[in-house]
């Protein structure tokens, strides 16, 4: 297994000293004067809830001293591509760390190739030529290997036929083939490949164990002073928890009371102890990068040059070369590019993030106090309250983003979790009961209208309410910034019942003849109703009636709702102790649906017109564009008559064919059957230019229709 030091400036990593000066990181690779090892304790930790914690060490070290950070293998990267290290004497001399190949490399590398996870068939197939030794139940058998096969051997009382695997061996005596299956055991001749082996299998069994690797930081300089590494790590998403307490329903004049917690988990190997905790409401980018192994990149491979042999050659004249040169020398002589500047490294300074400095000027609502003497159920909500835990953060800003500082250190164990209140304040809020028909009860549900007056942000979280101080269900809050107002439900409105009617009505509201189509303008009204019994008969309710906001649709009744959201609008309405109720919400909205003139209902229409929505001179040119359509029926019927009268004649003009053909042609009924069919045949000739004129008729009144019709415009 291949180990070695490499310099940390083989990544990506800043050492920044706190006076702002670049310290220097030594090229090539380092080598550590025996120090003394210094401890550098965690001392600030932020955690941000994009899965990601900022870790700060601090303590001091002496010159020549060292410090060993462990990081597991899935956080090393994390840690070459975000540590920062400060030190006032500018005299960190190395970064290392251990760095290994990879494991298919590693095992490509020995003389037995394990890379793949091969077969004992295959790796003996990779050794031909090398002398090996097997035990089988014939015997020993010692030879070079030759090769390996696949053999179809029969198998079972099936006689099923499997591939088994052979190694043919060039023995003293002959080539012999030993099935794998049978021996007992195998042994390499070569003491070197046995070698090779046990140290492939000892790079396997190094990378099965290896779950952690050592960062060495070395300083030099002078004397003592206090050095800090910081860095980012993957860290779980801490959550927030919140309790609402709410004032006794008989009492207006207190407000509800708010507790929020942070949910911590320490997930390192590292115990937190006495660690300034900063949570952070951001979520910044972040992205993991493989740094810690080593690339390589591909390169070509290129054919050895050989000498050519001498070849004829073709020599230019002086001409060709005099013409070239001055091509030559007028490229020269063009305007060239100003070369780039030399790039210089502006000396930066990077002070430490102080957590103190962080922290909002403002104290939370919510100090402590002895509680109250006499009965415990007999103290107020508030009263109860002041005995809970109270906020031990400050809140404040860090750049773009709103975070909440722990006033005091933190200790969290390794693999411990931690809830710390982060949050106590009075807050603006009012009982409710929301009532939706999409959430398919006949009750509504049991809530609080929330405005968020703590001065601080919430965070996403889960909330659970207590009435007084008895459970009364739980909510669900999203980011609530401030000045901001949200609903949550925590139970259903048992004492409350309510039933809903819906109704969608169509009338026509308006008719015009729009390029020959008549467009009627119609009026869709969705009326809901609903009704509500308060069957408390001692509380009364602030009933919130959601209704769901249809696209496109107005609401109409009532007039204005008393909020409105995206998808729906609000109504307030009280309820008194056993008192019923009514609202009716209508909304509506104009369609518009096109009918062809031609065949439109003409009692219909005069209706229309008699209630003023279809003008006189709309109903002129439909009873026109009947009475043109009724010329075109009425020739469309003389067409048909003449159609089947003439299927009539023909009809006949076979039965007498037939008669005639039965009876002799000199009897009088034959003449008579002759003198008939002459008669068809002339009115047969009669109606088909009847026909034929009716048909020019009726092409002439259709065009005339169309053009009509197409050129219909009227309001």
């Amino acid at each position: 297994m291949k180990s070695c030091h490499t310099p940390m400036n083989a990544v990506i990593v800043s050492a920044i000293v706190a006076l702002g000066s670049l310290a220097t990181v030594t090229q090539g690779q380092v080598v550590v004067d025996a120090g003394a090892t210094a401890k550098l304790p965690i001392t600030s930790i932020t955690l941000y809830r994009s899965g990601v914690g900022y870790f700060e060490r601090r303590g001091p070290i002496n010159a020549g001293d060292s410090v060993q950070l462990r990081f597991a293998n899935d956080e090393i990267n994390d840690m070459l591509k975000s540590m920062v290290i400060l030190d006032p004497e500018q005299a960190l001399r190395s970064v290392s760390y251990d760095s290994k190949e990879p494991l298919a490399r590693q095992l490509g590398s020995f003389a037995i190739d394990l890379s793949d996870n091969p077969t004992l068939s295959t790796i003996l197939g990779r050794l031909r030529g090398t002398s090996v030794r097997f035990v089988t139940a014939d015997g020993p058998v010692a030879g070079i290997i030759l090769g390996a096969e696949m053999r179809d051997q029969a198998q079972g009382s099936a006689q099923k036929a499997i591939a088994v695997p052979f190694i043919n061996v060039v023995t003293e005596t002959g080539v012999r083939s030993v099935n794998l299956t049978t021996i007992a055991s195998v042994q390499l001749e070569n003491p070197a490949l046995n070698a090779e082996l046990m140290k492939a299998l000892g790079a396997l069994a190094a990378h099965s164990t290896d779950r952690f690797k050592t960062v060495d930081i070395s300083f030099s300089g002078k004397g003592s002073r206090s050095v800090i590494v910081s860095y980012v790590n993957e860290m779980p998403t801490w959550k927030t928890s919140y309790r609402l307490v709410l004032p006794s329903e008989t009492t207006s004049t207190e407000k509800p009371l708010i507790q929020g917690w942070a949910i911590v988990e320490n997930t390192t190997d590292d115990d937190w102890t006495s660690v300034n905790l900063a949570l952070v409401a951001s979520q910044p980018v972040s992205f993991q990068m493989d740094l810690s192994e080593p690339l390589h990149v591909a390169r070509p491979i290129l054919p050895v040059p050989v000498i050519a042999g001498a070849a004829p050659r073709i020599y230019q004249d002086g001409d060709a070369f005099k013409d070239k040169r001055e091509l030559t020398q007028m490229a020269s002589a063009a305007p060239a590019a100003s070369p780039p500047g030399a790039a210089r490294m502006a000396k930066r300074s990077m002070v430490g993030a102080d957590f103190d400095g962080a922290r909002g000027s403002g104290s939370l609502y919510g100090s402590g106090g002895d509680a109250a003497t006499g009965e415990t159920d007999e103290m107020s909500a508030e009263e109860r309250w002041k005995q809970t835990a109270i906020s031990q953060a400050q809140a404040g800003s860090i750049g773009e983003a709103f975070q909440y500082t722990l006033q005091n250190p933190i200790s969290i164990g390794r693999q411990q979790s931690a809830m710390l209140p982060i949050l106590s304040s009075p807050i603006e809020g009012r009982r409710v009961s929301i009532y939706n028909q999409d959430d398919g009860i006949d009750h509504p549900m049991r809530g609080v209208e929330l405005t968020n007056s703590t001065g601080l942000q919430m965070i996403p979280g889960p909330i659970a309410v207590f009435d007084g101080f008895t459970y009364a269900g739980d909510a669900q809050i999203g980011y609530l910034t401030l000045g901001d107002t949200r609903l949550l439900a925590y139970a259903v409105d048992l004492s409350v019942a309510a039933a809903v009617q819906q109704e969608t009505t169509n009338s026509v509201r308006s008719l015009k003849i729009v390029n020959g189509l008549i467009e009627q303008s119609i009026k869709v009204v969705s009326t809901r109703s609903y009704a509500f019994n308060n069957k408390d008969s001692v509380r009364s309710r602030r009933l919130l009636v959601e209704v769901t906001k249809e696209r496109g649709w107005e609401l109409t009744q009532p007039k204005k709702p008393a909020e409105e959201t995206a998808t729906l609008y609000r109504f307030e309405m009280d309820l008194k102790p056993n008192e019923k109720a009514t609202l009716v919400v209508t909304q509506e909205k104009t369609t518009l649906q096109r009918i062809g003139v031609v065949g439109y209902d003409m009692p219909t229409l005069i209706s229309f017109a008699s209630e003023g929505k279809a003008s006189p001179a709309v109903v002129d040119a439909v009873k026109k564009v009947a009475a043109m359509q009724a010329s075109i029926n009425g020739t469309s019927l003389r067409i048909n008559r003449l159609q089947q009268e003439k299927q009539a004649i023909d009809a006949d003009q076979n039965r007498v064919r037939q008669n005639m053909n039965a009876i002799d042609h000199d009897t009088d009924i034959y003449r008579r059957y002759l003198s008939k069919f002459s008669e068809q045949e002339s009115r047969l000739e009669t109606m088909r230019e009847e026909e034929s004129k009716e048909q020019k008729t009726m092409t002439i009144q259709q065009q005339e229709l169309q053009a009509f019709v197409a050129a219909l415009n009227v309001s």
